[in-house]
């Protein structure tokens, strides 16, 4: 049976890297590319790190009823919207996604398919690196910094972790290595 590994956590807390070893070390997997209403990041390419679409194309295919799952964040620079379309599950899959997403994927393909892990790392390391990766940005924007990381409080707190017993944890606070091991770990059980 085909499986969806989801990766989940809360900002910075190295979901993009350990995605980009994974999907290198295992090339097997077959990268579910998520679609976004926001505007694209520098460094950022489309279909690649995610699908960039408007407010109309989300509107078509939700009218063909493609979309899995969508999220609407009210960001300090607007309404940005992420969502997950249907995929045939034929071979095995890695995604970036969130708890909600995660579930939709559970609802969608059936609770054994999905396996969640969630990375964390402590919030001083967290909130250095969301610092850091904004002040590359061409218009850094501190306060949506703040925003998403108090938001990231609530949306991983433990009860909320607590509704997936089968949850996997990698701290990404250790070396890139060593988290690539705990991957492999789990990726080879069946």
């Amino acid at each position: 049976m085909s499986r969806i590994f989801c990766l989940v956590g809360k900002s910075c807390s190295g979901k993009d890297t350990l995605y980009a070893r994974i999907l290198e070390r295992c090339p097997e997997l077959v990268p579910v590319i998520l679609h976004t209403t926001r505007p694209m990041r520098p460094g950022e390419v489309d279909g690649q790190t995610y699908h960039f679409v408007s407010e109309a194309q989300l509107r078509q295919y939700e009218a063909q009823g493609q979309v899995i799952e969508k999220r609407v964040y009210h960001t300090t620079q607007g309404l940005w919207t992420y969502f997950t379309l249907r995929f045939t599950l034929d071979a095995d899959r890695l995604v970036i996604t969130t708890l909600e997403g995660a579930q939709a994927l559970m609802d969608s393909y059936g609770p054994d398919a999905a396996r969640l892990v969630c990375l964390h790392v402590d919030d001083r390391t967290r909130l250095l690196r969301c610092i850091d990766r904004e002040s590359r940005q061409e218009r850094p924007d501190y306060a949506e910094v703040c925003r998403r990381f108090l938001a990231d409080q609530a949306d991983f707190s433990q009860e909320r972790l607590a509704a997936f017993p089968s949850l996997h944890m990698i701290d990404t606070g250790a070396e890139l290595e060593t988290c690539l091991a705990q991957w492999e770990a789990l990726y080879r059980l069946e």
